[in-house]
């Protein structure tokens, strides 16, 4: 009969375990929708679709560079030799 008891009380300890861990993945889960809602609110803000995200990062990465190769080719000769 103790054992009996003993393996009750086991578990009672792991539903309350388990109804723990469930509701911290609620919480979890409503702070992730609301990361997802306030990035798709930014996206439409910015005029990019979600689904255009990885072009639109691409395009931006290629501005970049040209960027940087346009700042290059303003600097004089002198300043852009390396010492090697």
């Amino acid at each position: 009969m103790q054992r009996q008891e003993e393996k009750i009380k086991e578990i009672k300890a792991r539903l309350e375990e388990a109804k723990n861990l469930r509701y911290k993945a609620e919480v979890r889960l409503e702070d992730l929708e609301r990361q997802e809602k306030e990035i798709l609110k930014e996206l439409e803000e910015l005029g990019v679709e979600p689904e255009q995200l990885e072009e639109e990062i691409e395009k931006l990465q290629q501005e970049i560079n040209r960027k940087i190769e346009e700042a290059w080719s303003m600097l004089p000769r002198e300043l852009t030799k390396s010492d090697g």
